[in-house]
């Protein structure tokens, strides 16, 4: 058998998938050779391990359900497909959309089928980056999975939804698998360097390198359990059996930082990102965004404060800022880290050099004040709802004037309740495209509360 180059699978000499995993050697990947024995042993997913649910049925050989599990490097897609491949008694093939095409595919589908008619056990075909498949290849699995010929247990890092066609996916459950949080992946770490199918105690792990591996992983386990593997063969290098934090960090090439995603750094640094932003020095604003990015922040945390920031802090001075932050956000979800590490510096640098006003918070603060205070009377008669039944006889809609009718596009009209007919809550500045809204808005409040016919003929003109 030869190894496959990413060490998941086990392929013949001929390059066709190989039924099943192979059981690691001693000098398997530190990460292949403490993966899960059991589904007791699997961590981060309690979600989807309830008794009953998909995956739990699934691992412990119930019927057949097709799957696919969408979730980030690390999070334990491959590691289900070896419990599957462990715990049921159904033929398990194992291929990657990175080596394997249609010919493949449907090759272990015409074996999966003469199994089946001639009474033998049910295939499970597990199909790793399943994102990967073009249209047509993905295409090739439908009639089997439709007819449970196979059935399919699909792996893949990227939104199903956009990445997988919609045909294959109807016909799946999808379980979406989290990220491991820093507990979880301090808890197979420590099980790693004591473990006998790890390092078996060769070595201790210093608090300090720990939380440095534990930060550099970001939630993925086999990136933790990679540096854990070369920390391990440098403290062996030096002839000492601890790894302490600069051993760690020679190991992994990489610094230690000094960032707690649950403690005072982790708002400390996104409050001086924030602010960076808010003051529009771009550069401390990247820093922080590195400084972040680096120690392994949520991303998705990161730009959830973009699109909050793009209102509060710059909102119509540069309208686009907005649609710049969330078309970021969804980056981060579509494209994932590290490339949407670009999207979140382009919005970060966007952002810092806008224009800047608060007026649209504070418009609307003052709004919900005005409404928390009590001044929210009655609703106009002729803007009520006049659709229904018997509405005209009580007077609702009556006198209501349509703007598109009137040439300029606005008119005399009275919108809010009679407590507020002169509230000013948007006070614009003359910031970016604020500066357009400050010189309009006075003649369409004119226009609008009838002040005067002046202000009315300019209206006219601007409109």
């Amino acid at each position: 058998m030869e190894a496959h180059p990413d060490g998941l699978f086990a392929l013949p000499a001929s390059g066709a998938p190989a039924v099943g995993f192979d059981d690691p050697g001693p000098d398997a990947p530190l990460a292949v050779r403490m993966r899960p024995a059991n589904v007791d042993e699997l961590v981060g997913q309690d979600h989807l391990l309830a008794p009953g649910a998909p995956l739990r049925r699934l691992v412990g050989g119930g019927p057949p359900l097709s799957v696919i599990l969408w979730g980030p490097p690390g999070s334990g897609k491959t590691t289900i497909a070896h419990l599957v491949a462990r715990a049921s008694d159904r033929r398990f093939v194992a291929m990657s959309a990175l080596t394997a095409g249609v010919k493949d595919v449907r090759a272990a589908i015409d074996v999966a089928r003469h199994e089946r008619r001639r009474g033998g056990p049910a295939t499970v075909l597990f199909l790793d980056e399943v994102h990967r498949f073009s249209k047509a290849q993905q295409d090739s699995l439908l009639a089997a999975v439709e007819d449970r010929t196979i059935t399919l247990l699909a792996a893949t890092t990227e939104n199903p939804y956009f990445s997988v066609i919609s045909p294959l996916l109807s016909r799946c459950v999808l379980l979406t698998l989290k990220p491991l949080d820093d507990d979880g992946v301090r808890g197979l770490v420590r099980r790693a360097t004591t473990d006998e199918r790890g390092l078996g105690g060769a070595v201790a792990l210093s608090a300090a390198a720990e939380d440095h591996l534990v930060r550099l992983a970001a939630g993925d386990v086999r990136k933790a359990l990679t540096a854990l593997e070369a920390a391990a063969g440098s403290a062996a290098e030096l002839g000492v059996t601890e790894i302490d934090l600069a051993t760690a960090e020679k190991a992994v090439d990489t610094a230690a930082l000094r960032y707690d995603r649950a403690g005072d750094e982790h708002y400390d640094v996104v409050s001086a990102f924030i602010k960076s932003m808010r003051g529009s020095d771009v550069d401390a604003a990247l820093h922080y965004l590195a400084r972040m990015l680096v120690a392994g922040e949520d991303a998705r945390f990161i730009a959830r404060r973009m699109v909050i920031f793009a209102s509060e802090d710059v909102g119509m001075a540069d309208p686009v800022a907005l649609s710049v932050a969330t078309a970021a956000a969804h980056a981060v979800e579509y494209v994932g880290l590290p490339e949407a590490q670009l999207n979140l510096a382009q919005a970060c640098v966007h952002l810092a050099t806008a224009p800047k006003s608060n007026t649209v918070t504070t418009a609307l603060f003052a709004a919900m004040a005005d409404v928390r205070a009590g001044k929210a009377g009655s609703v106009p008669p002729a803007l009520r709802d006049a659709h229904y039944s018997g509405a005209a006889k009580v007077g609702h809609g009556k006198g209501y004037r349509y703007p598109h009718d009137d040439p300029r596009g606005v008119v005399t009209q009275q919108y809010p309740p009679d407590e507020l007919t002169e509230a000013d809550y948007y006070r614009p500045t003359e910031h970016g495209a604020e500066r357009t809204i400050a010189a309009r808005l006075p003649k369409l409040r004119a226009v609008v509360r009838g002040r005067s016919a002046a202000a009315t003929a300019e209206t006219g003109e601007e409109q």
